[in-house]
């Protein structure tokens, strides 16, 4: 009786968590880097290496031109974003969206806003206000700090809907604001992007990865395009 409950529930879940990512596809395979490549390049640098099922920035891999942002193949409009990060100690990182890919730009950042992947407590920029991790980096603050100590993976979510911006970690939602409207072009001019031009106007981009030149992991990497 009690292995035919056990079974059941097992079961039960497996058609819960199959039913909460309909309409997802992955990003990732979990085994190789299709779909991917560096920025502004068309292979993927060697830093970035699959490690048990997530995608491993490796630092000690980059030599002269291993390093670099990771980008999808693919540029997506209105969409939700589902993966799993986790940090080194002192690592520094982001997930970048809304890129637009052009030798003009020579970074991912230039023209992609970010939702930010750090160590709060032991990186410098954790110290820095709207630079934590959830925040919309330099821009909008999280409304509360659900991060899980380093060495955890920790769920992040970015739902871009018609201009709707919600980022999402660990279930809770930290931010919530409007793109391309003129609180967004005032946030803009506040932060450090004021002067950049093409940062935070495109919409439609690639998601991205961001090589800061720490160790962190990336899993189970999927995402949903919306109407």
């Amino acid at each position: 009786m009690k292995k035919y409950i056990l079974s059941a529930l097992m079961i039960f879940a497996a058609s819960q968590f199959a039913s909460a990512q309909k309409g997802f596809v992955p990003l990732f395979d979990g085994k190789t880097m299709t779909g991917w490549h560096t920025y502004n390049k068309t292979t993927v640098g060697s830093a970035w290496e699959v490690v048990d099922g997530a995608i491993h920035m490796n630092p000690t891999k980059k030599g002269r031109t291993g390093g670099g942002d990771l980008v999808t193949d693919k540029a997506y409009t209105n969409y939700h974003l589902k993966l799993e990060w986790k940090v080194a100690p002192k690592a520094n990182s982001g997930i970048i969206f809304n890129i637009f890919e052009d030798k003009k730009y020579g970074q991912t950042y230039l023209t992609g806003p970010e939702m930010q992947v750090i160590d709060n407590d032991g990186h410098p920029d954790g110290k820095i206000t709207k630079h934590r991790a959830g925040d919309l980096y330099d821009m909008v603050k999280s409304k509360s700090e659900p991060v899980k100590p380093v060495g955890e993976w920790n769920k992040a979510e970015i739902i871009s809907d018609n201009g709707k911006l919600t980022l999402v970690l660990n279930g809770v939602k930290v931010v919530k604001t409007t793109m391309w409207d003129d609180n967004w072009k005032a946030l803009i001019a506040g932060s450090k992007f004021a002067k950049w031009e093409g940062f935070g106007v495109h919409k439609t981009g690639k998601i991205g990865l961001q090589d800061h030149g720490d160790e962190v992991w990336f899993k189970n990497i999927m995402i949903k395009e919306l109407k």
